[in-house]
């Protein structure tokens, strides 16, 4: 049986609201968030997981929180599930950051970092995970960048193609290793 993972975006943030890209900046939930991650855990009140993994960032630590409060699912974080640094464009505008992102693939951020670091924070992740949960169900509540090497390590799909198309919202991306 292979490892399942779920993924799930953390819910709306204050930045998110004010159309600002917040990278490593921990900025807290808007009150619309809030009744995200609520609906969160309503949406995933059958789903059974071994453990819930968060990014060490407010936003995506209080989504599970909230979402999974009544639950007995372990909630672990971990600083590798964090969004890209951004550097000096941190909390900049999206009508900024987002254009610049194929330009961040291999040349990092100033003063911050690249996609490709970014995925091989995820990488060393994903290895720990396979390890820790061989045959596991596991969630993962994330930002684009965890999900953009999820799709890159386990659809095979280039960085390049994800990070010049737009981001699709869904409720949950799922992926078995």
């Amino acid at each position: 049986m292979p490892l399942k993972i779920t993924f799930v975006t953390h819910s709306t943030t204050l930045d998110n609201e004010a159309k600002l890209a917040s990278g490593w900046n921990d900025v807290k939930l808007s009150d619309l968030g809030k009744q995200q991650a609520m609906e969160l855990g309503e949406r995933q009140k059958n789903e059974h997981y071994d453990v819930i993994f968060t990014s060490d960032l407010s936003r995506a630590i209080d989504t599970a929180t909230i979402a999974f409060k009544e639950r007995q699912i372990p909630i672990l974080t971990d600083k590798r599930l964090r969004e890209c640094d951004y550097g000096d464009l941190t909390c900049y505008p999206n009508s900024i950051v987002e254009p610049e992102k194929i330009n961040r693939l291999h040349t990092p951020f100033a003063n911050g970092e690249s996609y490709i670091q970014t995925n091989a924070r995820m990488k060393s992740f994903l290895e720990d995970l396979k390890q820790k949960y061989p045959n596991g169900k596991v969630l993962i509540i994330g930002h684009r960048a965890t999900h953009y090497a999820l799709d890159y390590f386990l659809k095979n799909i280039p960085m390049e193609t994800l990070l010049s198309r737009k981001f699709i919202w869904q409720q949950a991306f799922n992926y078995e290793i």
